[in-house]
Parts: structure tokens; C-alpha cells; sequence
């Protein structure tokens, strides 16, 4: 089969959707013909234009494919999407996120959590409107959809009105386990962009309280490191800290699982099913909650028991296995 991956960003950028269009191309390439159609010149040209000179790439594509994959939705899935319908193409798109949202969010600093999002109409700015209707349109003109989460694909259905026939859950990668160094100090990792749905503030406040009753506590954050700078640092950790407004299915956290390492996320998030036996999840807007938890972990014995947890947590899910499950529902389209 020949497909062509539609994505946003690819290494050397950095962020998670990059890490996994370049692991599902890895996987991918094996067996089948693959093509990456990732943003170049688009970065640097203004909205809409930038969606039409990537259409046009990808188009020049479509030719030589039998099927596209766009990981995300504004961005690369519109342009790669009309592509493939202008082609007769099949089209597959994978929900990472919501941009809409995080649009949204960034724009008014306003802290509402991803479930309640679209329970209330919103005063869109023209920018948000636009990506609105584009992704609806993108949902009703795409072959299927694909979502990581049953949590997420219930919001979205919702708030797009999409088939639930035509949505389908593929969850994220649960790697094999690696050795984790053991904390030489009681260091909790953050990373990620520092933008307003991440909650950082919220996070420093809640651990400038939780010093004052364990002055041994460091928090670390990163942002903008490579893919291996970062899994180093969570390997060299004491535990994972990600109390954004909501989180679909966070990386790190898989990563710190991946580890054995104890964490800390947002309960509004698309893993508490799989996950709530094993960590340790906070109300993102309680900066008491988020202090809590801190201290509760900092505990010692509380601390082992929520390694031995994880270490018992049996769940794989590889690329190997998502990129299968890929291949058989562009088979069904």
C-alpha cells in the first residue's frame, strides 16, 4: 500500500505529534510505501495561505498514493484531506488534540477544562470561527476518524455531530519498560510548551506551598529539548508532573510509565480509565489538590507503593501494533 502521512511537524522539530509521525513512518516504511508530507516553508507564511501552498504539495502526491493519513487537523488534515477527495483518494485523520480549544484557551487565558468546552457557546474571534467550520467540514469530508481516547471521541462526536460509525479509537503507545535510574533527590519533571492550558502557574504555586512542609522538593521544567534529552531526564527523575487544564493522552505520561516512574496528571484527561488505578490524578484548577498530591507522593512508602503499581502495569500497545490497526481500516474504507 502506499500512503502519504500528513503532519504539521517532523523531526528535528520537536513535540510529541512529531515524535509519532516519524515512529509511524519507521513502522510504516517496513511493509509499505510511505511518503511524509510535513510543513517547510508553510511555518513562515500566514494562515490560509499556508493551508493552500500545502494542499498543493500534497496533491503533487497524490498520484503516487493509495491512501492519506493526516495526524492532525487544521493544519495538515484540512489541505491533505481536500487533496485526497479531489483524488478520490481514501483519508484517514487522527484527532491529537483540539485546536479549537487550545486556540481558545491561549487566546483568553480563560481556564475552562476541554469536557466543558462546548457545553456553552463561546464568543469565537474570527481565527477560531474559521477553524470551527473547517474542522467540522474536515470531519464530514474525511474516510474515517481516529481518536486515542474514548473520552475524547465522546466530546467530539458531541460537539461536531460526527458519526459515531465513523470514529474509531486506536490508543497511544504503551512501550515496553526500560530501566529507570532510582531519584538521587525528590525532583518532579515538567515539560512541555508553556502555554496558558499546560497551568504552569497553578503548578509553581501549588509547589512553592508544598515546599514550605518539604523544603527537599525540586521542580524541574522543560520545554523546547529533544525527544532524547527528555526521555533522559525522565529516567533520571523521581516522578512526572503534568496538571494541565485537560490533557487526550500525554505523552510524558506514557513515558514515565515507560520508566517506572510515579506521576502526577490532570484528571481531565483521556487516560484516567486506563491509568487510575496506577497514578495519581488532580483537579487542574484546585492548587490545594495539586499540593496534595505532591506531598503525598513525596512520602516514601507512598511513593514505592505507586512504583510497585506501576511495575505491575502489564498494558503494551507499540507502534507496530497502532500502525496495524491503521493499515486494516484504510483496508475497510
Amino acid at each position: 500500500m502506499r500512503i502519504l502521512i500528513a503532519t504539521g511537524i517532523y523531526p528535528p522539530d520537536v513535540g510529541g505529534p512529531a515524535y509519532y509521525a516519524q515512529a509511524l513512518y519507521n513502522v510504516l516504511s517496513s511493509e509499505h510505501t510511505v511518503v511524509v508530507r510535513s510543513y517547510k516553508l508553510e511555518k513562515k507564511l500566514p494562515i490560509g495561505v499556508r493551508h493552500l501552498w500545502y494542499f498543493f504539495r500534497v496533491a503533487c502526491a497524490m498520484p503516487r498514493v493509495d491512501a492519506v493519513l493526516a495526524l492532525d487537523t487544521f493544519s495538515s488534515g484540512v489541505p491533505a484531506v481536500a487533496a485526497a477527495k479531489l483524488f478520490g483518494k481514501k483519508s484517514i485523520v487522527r484527532v491529537g488534540g483540539d485546536f479549537l480549544w487550545e486556540s481558545y484557551i491561549e487566546r483568553t487565558k480563560e481556564s475552562i477544562v476541554l469536557a466543558q468546552f462546548y457545553e456553552q457557546t463561546r464568543a469565537y474571534s474570527f481565527k477560531e470561527r474559521c477553524i470551527y467550520r473547517m474542522t467540522g467540514w474536515l470531519f464530514r469530508a474525511c474516510g474515517a476518524v481516529v481518536m486515542s481516547t474514548k473520552w475524547q471521541s465522546e466530546i467530539m462526536c458531541e460537539a461536531y455531530d460526527i458519526p459515531r460509525g465513523k470514529v474509531h479509537v486506536i490508543e497511544n503507545v504503551y512501550s515496553e519498560r526500560r530501566d529507570g535510574k532510582k531519584a538521587s533527590r525528590k525532583n518532579f519533571l515538567w515539560a512541555g510548551r508553556r502555554i496558558t492550558l499546560k497551568n504552569t502557574d497553578r503548578l509553581e504555586e501549588a509547589f512553592a506551598r508544598a515546599k514550605k512542609e518539604d523544603a527537599s522538593l525540586e521542580l524541574a521544567l522543560s520545554d523546547a529539548i529533544a525527544h532524547e534529552e527528555l526521555l533522559k531526564k525522565i529516567a533520571e527523575c523521581y516522578a512526572v508532573i503534568i496538571p494541565s487544564l485537560s490533557e487526550v493522552s500525554p505523552n510524558i505520561i506514557l513515558e514515565a510509565i515507560m520508566y517506572n516512574k510515579p506521576f502526577i496528571v490532570t484528571r481531565s484527561c483521556g487516560l484516567y480509565d486506563r491509568l487510575q488505578d496506577i497514578g495519581l490524578f488532580v483537579n487542574p484548577l484546585e492548587v490545594a489538590d495539586i499540593k496534595e498530591k505532591i506531598l503525598y507522593l513525596a512520602d516514601a512508602a507512598r511513593y514505592a507503593a505507586q512504583r510497585e503499581k506501576i511495575r505491575n502495569f502489564a498494558f503494551v500497545h507499540t507502534y507496530k501494533d497502532i500502525a496495524q490497526e491503521l493499515v486494516h481500516l484504510i483496508e475497510r474504507l
